[in-house]
């Protein structure tokens, strides 16, 4: 039975996150962590003749959630703009995983488009338990696209 090397796991450290918007392009130096999800939508299919109930797909749902030091003022100022507009900021998000230390694995970039804010943001944060201030985000996005898929691992583990 073959398995996977450790040395061509991912290191959740390794990485690069930056923000588009208004066509500038920002590197998110202050991100603890994120995590982009598409929710498979199903439907429930029964027929006469079964008592089986089958899954049809009919959708995703697109969202992220994040966590970032507090003190950038990126997320800051898309609220604070949409409270003064009405007109909630969009944005790219694009991730980049690469692992120095991966023999073969090389990098994955995707890119999120579309995204906007959801959910609570803080706009002002004090906390006499927490020496470092962070905080969690969500959001949703309109479109995925890959730049660059992982490499497949050049050796396998054997028993």
């Amino acid at each position: 039975m073959a398995f996977l090397l450790a040395k061509d796991t991912v290191n959740g450290a390794e990485g690069k996150i930056f923000i588009t918007r208004n066509g500038k392009n920002i590197e998110v130096a202050g991100m603890r962590n994120i995590r982009t999800n598409a929710e498979i939508q199903n439907q429930d299919m029964r027929v006469i003749g079964t008592r089986k109930i089958q899954q049809k797909s009919n959708g995703t749902k697109l969202t992220g959630t994040g966590n970032i030091y507090y003190g950038s003022n990126i997320f800051t100022d898309m609220v604070l703009e949409y409270i003064n507009t009405g007109i909630m900021p969009e944005f790219d998000i694009q991730i980049t995983n690469s692992e120095s230390s991966s023999a073969t694995l090389g990098s994955q970039v995707m890119v999120y488009y579309g995204c906007t804010l959801t959910g609570t943001i803080p706009l002002s944060i004090l906390d006499k338990e927490e020496s470092m201030l962070n905080y969690d985000f969500n959001f949703a996005y309109t479109d995925v696209q890959r730049l660059q898929a992982f490499n497949n691992p050049a050796q396998l583990g054997s028993n």
